[in-house]
This record gives C-alpha cells, sequence and structure tokens, in this order.
C-alpha cells in the first residue's frame, strides 16, 4: 500500500500512540511497547481520514478531533501543544518510514506490507509483537524518519518553536587558516534529536529488555541520522569566483539512512539478559539510555550504538499467517534469473512458481515542450512474469 494522503496518515498516527488498554481506558500499557506508535489501528479509520477531520486553523496547528487528541499520553500532548507545527513534521516522518521501509524490503520475502491499515488491524501486523529483526527495523526506520522530519521542519520555518541551527557560526574557527566561513541555515539536528527522543520513545522506561531493545534500536535510527549530517557550502563573487564561501550543515537524503539501517539489519545482533538477571542502566530519565546490552552469543561483540538489536529468531514468512498479519509469498513476483533473495527459489520457498506473458501499456518516448510540459506516448509491450505458487 502506498501512502499519499496526509490526513490519513496524521491520523493513523495519532490514533496509534497508545496501546488498546490505556485507549479503554483499564490497566496501564504494557511495557516495552511505549514507542510502538504505529502499533493501535482502530476499526474505522478510513472514515477517520476524511478531511473534514483536519482542519486548518493557523499556520503549524491543526485541529484535532478530541477522543484521537484524548488518546496521546500526557507528555505527547505537551509537546504537540509546545511544538506548534510538529505534528504535520511527525506526520511526514511516519509516511517517510513506511514508504522506505517498503522500499528496502521490496524483494524480501517480508515486505513491510501494511494490507491491513484499511481494515482496523495492526499497520505492520502484529509481527511488532515479537522481538525480531523486522521489528527492530521498523522502530529504527520510524524513529530516525521523525527525527530527520522534525529536524527539517525547523529549517524550513514549519516548527514555532525552533528555527535554524545556527550554533556552527559562535564557534571560533579551529587551528589554521580556513578559506570558507559559517552561513546559511543548517538544519537542526539537535532539536530533531531531542525532540524524537521524547515524544517516540515515551513510555518506555527501559526496565525490561525488550523496552532495552525498543530503546535501543529507537536511538539507532537517530544516530544514523546525525551520523550522516554533511557541510554543504556555496561560494559567492563576481563572475562565479569564489571570494567568499559560506557553509552550512544538512541532512542526509532518506534514502541514505534507509540504506544504512539496511545493512544493519541484515548484520543485527542477538541480544540477551545478562546472567545477573538485568541489565546496566536503571529507568529513569537520565539513565535509560546508559546500558550495555549483552550478544546472545558469547563469541560476538556487543551492540555498537548504530547496530541495531533482536531477541528472537524472526517467524517464517512463506505461508500466510493472518495472527501475525505475515501475507506469505504466494503470488509474489520473483525474479527467474536472480540466486539472491529475490530470485524465484527463495522467494517462493521451493514451492515453484508460475510464468506467463502480459501485455502492459506504459509511458515511453517523453519529451519536453517549453514551457513546461512533458508529453509521452502510451507503448504497449510483452513482459514475461514470474508468481510463486
Amino acid at each position: 500500500m502506498m501512502w499519499s494522503a496526509a490526513p490519513l496518515v496524521l491520523i493513523t498516527i495519532l490514533m496509534a500512540l497508545v496501546s488498546p488498554s490505556e485507549v479503554r481506558g483499564r490497566n496501564r500499557p504494557s511495557r516495552g511497547r511505549g514507542s510502538n506508535w504505529w502499533m493501535v489501528l482502530f476499526r474505522g479509520i478510513a472514515k477517520a481520514g476524511e478531511p473534514n477531520n483536519l482542519l486548518p486553523l493557523s499556520p503549524g496547528m491543526l485541529n484535532m478531533d478530541s477522543s484521537v487528541h484524548s488518546s496521546l499520553r500526557r507528555k505527547q500532548r505537551r509537546l504537540v501543544r509546545e511544538n506548534p507545527g510538529v505534528l504535520v513534521a511527525v506526520s511526514k516522518g511516519a509516511n517517510q518510514a513506511i514508504l522506505e521501509c517498503q522500499f528496502q524490503f521490496r524483494n524480501r520475502r517480508w515486505n513491510c506490507s501494511t494490507r491491513n491499515f484499511l481494515r482496523g488491524k495492526n499497520l505492520f501486523g502484529k509481527i511488532v509483537d515479537r522481538g525480531c529483526r523486522e521489528t527492530a527495523f521498523i522502530y529504527a526506520i520510524t524513529s530516525a524518519a521523525v527525527t530527520h522530519a522534525v529536524a527539517r521542519s525547523c529549517s524550513e520555518g514549519s516548527i514555532e518553536s525552533c528555527t535554524c541551527d545556527y550554533s556552527h557560526q559562535a564557534r571560533p574557527p579551529a587551528t589554521g587558516l580556513r578559506d570558507w566561513e559559517w552561513g546559511g541555515c543548517s538544519d537542526n539536528i539537535g532539536f530533531g534529536f531531542k525532540f524524537s527522543r521524547e515524544f517516540v520513545d515515551t513510555g518506555e522506561r527501559g526496565r525490561s529488555l525488550r523496552e532495552k531493545m525498543n530503546l535501543h534500536n529507537n536511538e539507532a535510527g537517530r544516530a544514523h541520522v546525525q551520523a550522516e549530517m554533511r557541510q554543504e557550502c556555496k561560494c559567492h563573487g563576481m563572475s562565479g569566483s569564489c571570494t567568499v564561501k559560506t557553509c552550512w550543515m544538512r541532512l542526509p537524503n532518506f534514502r541514505v539512512v534507509g540504506d544504512n539501517l539496511k545493512d544493519r539489519f541484515d548484520g543485527a545482533s542477538r541480544v540477551m539478559i545478562g546472567n545477573t538477571g538485568s541489565l546496566r542502566g536503571g529507568g529513569g530519565k537520565k539513565n535509560r539510555y546508559n546500558f550495555q546490552l549483552k550478544p546472545y552469543n558469547p563469541d560476538h561483540k556487543p551492540p555498537g550504538q548504530k547496530d541495531l538489536v533482536y531477541l528472537e529468531p524472526s517467524p517464517g514468512f512463506c505461508e500466510r499467517n493472518p495472527k501475525l498479519g505475515i501475507q506469505g509469498t504466494h503470488g509474489r513476483q520473483c525474479n527467474d534469473t536472480s540466486i539472491g533473495v529475490d530470485g524465484c527459489d527463495l522467494m517462493c520457498c521451493g514451492r515453484g512458481y508460475r510464468t506467463q506473458e502480459v501485455v502492459v501499456t506504459e509511458r515511453c518516448h517523453c519529451t519536453f515542450h517549453w514551457c513546461c510540459e512533458v508529453i509521452c506516448k502510451m507503448c504497449r509491450s510483452r513482459k514475461t512474469i514470474h508468481t510463486c505458487l
């Protein structure tokens, strides 16, 4: 499923920020799912995405349905009030995370499917109840996307409580002369990182191994965004000369972050609780990120800050499993010439595949006409496709 309607995604986020028990007003939410803010999607969510449920009030403000607003945790409601416009950025981040997850896993048995969404079920299915690699990636990519979107929105002036990051301009020059100076508008990674921690990690106290897994993967996602900040410069002068050069810090394209996290997914570390029955680091606000996870295999080194971690092996994704929201690979297209994960042997789990020729109509021979239109012809061609049995 591809996402384009911002109101639908925004309402989704708001309604998914808490666990079912909290919405029903019964018990406190189970720990280890505090930052799982895509988890709960109610029946009738599609109706909640109608445009009249999100009425613009003023720049950076949204009129939220009272029942939706009440489903936010107290701290999250406060963060929304204190940072007008930030909810739109969170919405963009969630949208970005879903699209990036589906791109990165488009050729895998598990393809980050959200097919259950419009039926009022969990966005990614109950796979997120399992402490497996796929869950680790979901946590990391969503945390990274919120960090990225909020930091960029600050520099775009879309959030009233933050601006560009001008902290670099106050720094003294490094030893030696340089031929440039700080200027321009740096993306505010500091604000984005801090907001993501406070908003996304709400409810994760780090008291259980699953909570520590969630916190670690959330932090890993943010760390990848921060580490990929790059310096950009612009020359100023007559006739293209570079008499003066100003530089600023710029966020990476989010695809870079997605690629890096996908690499970490492939090399994710399985972790466990120590022999003492607990992990270093308490549950307080200051030290809930100060812990070291123990590798499941004693021969492996402890995971680093940017590594993804998981607790249990992934379930099989070959066959449909409605309980976990797994669609299976029946009917999935595969590549009969590939020996990789997208190849028919692996994708179809040894069941075999069907080959057929289909006629497709695509845009072709596109030309640009001044000004400003692209005109294409429609071409029909035959293609051979392979689908898993």
